[in-house]
């Protein structure tokens, strides 16, 4: 598809529609659409963005600002026909070849009542691609605005839906808010909502955003963590069998992943990871166990993680699982409690003195199904670990695309196409 977007300003001017304008543009063209966006303010922010800046589309050029005061006090500029002729021909000039047009606020906001008037003429008319009302904000609805919005055209331009425009708003509550402007039914009105973009929070570096990419973590229901060395005193092999009696019981695409290298002072450490391999196939977790060692992009060198990915990967996991036999302390315990990550541990000493009662321990001869039914129990209950998969499972900008924008796009453009 190639798709405009409408504003009155664009990235790098920070504001929270120019920041789903940059997320919108940013995930299409990684899924190999075109994108055209036009606005008044703003640069070509990503290569291979076509950007056109119009002063006339935004809201502070000088000839903007001034019709603006003048339609404010209930009047018509004496150049307002001009201006919206210019308008129209800018849009159509910069816009034609488009398959989509997407305007953000322009149909109900009164920022730039030219731009309104100017789309609404090229609807009528029937002259351009189809257009997308995605509306964040309601003038007619705001007690603040009613003194710059007076009887008749452009202002209830604003306050009338437009025959031919599908509408998105970005919440259910603000769907509400323009049934009630237009006396739309609901399910006329598509909700998409903004979303993160999670390996950008949590500022993953190159390697870490890799490796996320590479295992699709954040596609899991769950990760867990074990940050050591492959040493068979860390009882890896226990953190296996916990692991896939949580994926049985649960039903969870849980994963582990596991960041240290084999231990240097033992050579038997590289035939133990191995053994843990041939583990993971005989317990059908080869997609699910991560580890880091053996993930270099060139398979015949190590991948040492650094400090600093070790603590990111503290950050994107959702429980630390730290199954050892013998510790002389644990910092991992510590660490995990600077994240706020539940801990799921072997019942030794040490993290008894550390963590106190706020660790969930086991001791080694538990089954393994008991462990797991006590692991997701507690995260079921746990509301910070269900806030997190639900905003992963519904609000990343990449699933927001996929599953909400592009299908809604594919029906207007058919819709179009079937009308002409």
């Amino acid at each position: 598809m190639h798709i405009g977007l409408v504003h009155y300003a664009s990235p790098p001017i920070v504001g929270g529609v120019e920041l789903t304008i940059f997320h919108h543009a940013r995930v299409l063209i990684a899924l190999g659409h075109q994108i055209t966006i036009v606005s008044g303010q703003g640069t070509a922010f990503l290569p291979q963005v076509s950007y056109h800046p119009e002063p006339l589309i935004g809201s502070y050029s000088p000839a903007v600002l001034e019709a603006s005061r003048i339609l404010a006090a209930g009047h018509h500029p004496d150049n307002f026909g001009e201006l919206l002729a210019q308008t129209q021909a800018a849009l159509l000039k910069n816009l034609a070849s488009c398959d989509v047009i997407i305007g953000h606020n322009l149909f109900t906001l009164h920022k730039n009542l030219i731009l309104t008037t100017a789309v609404y003429r090229l609807l009528q008319t029937g002259e351009g691609p189809p257009w997308v009302a995605w509306h964040h904000d309601f003038a007619w609805l705001r007690p603040q605005y009613q003194p710059e919005l007076h009887p008749g055209e452009p202002w209830e331009l604003l306050r009338h839906p437009w025959p031919g425009v599908c509408h998105v708003t970005v919440s259910q509550a603000q769907q509400a808010d323009l049934v009630r402007l237009y006396g739309l039914p609901p399910e006329s009105i598509t909700v998409i909502s903004p979303g993160v973009e999670p390996t950008d929070f949590y500022r993953a570096n190159p390697v870490v955003k890799q490796l996320l990419q590479k295992w699709n973590l954040l596609q899991a229901d769950c990760v867990f963590l074990l940050p050591a060395r492959i040493t068979r005193r860390k009882n890896i092999e226990l953190g296996l069998r916990w692991l896939a009696a949580i994926r049985d019981c649960s039903g969870w695409d849980a994963r582990l992943v596991v960041t240290g290298p084999p231990g240097p002072h033992n050579p038997t450490n590289t035939a133990y990871l191995e053994q843990l391999w041939r583990l993971c196939r005989e317990l059908q977790l080869e997609q699910a166990v991560h580890f880091a060692y053996q993930a270099h992009e060139d398979s015949d060198q190590p991948l040492l993680l650094t400090d600093g990915a070790v603590a990111e990967f503290y950050q994107l996991a959702d429980a630390l699982l730290f199954p050892s036999q013998q510790e002389g302390f644990g910092i991992p315990i510590l660490e995990a409690a600077l994240a706020r990550l539940p801990i799921f541990a072997t019942d030794l000493l040490p993290f008894r003195e550390s963590a106190g009662p706020w660790a969930t321990l086991f001791a080694a001869e538990t089954p393994p199904s008991k462990v797991a039914q006590a692991i997701v129990e507690k995260l079921e209950t746990d509301r910070a670990f269900q806030l997190r998969q639900r905003v992963l499972a519904r609000y990343t900008w990449q699933s927001i695309v996929e599953t909400k924008m592009l299908p809604l796009l594919a029906q207007v453009i058919s819709s179009q196409n079937e009308g002409k």
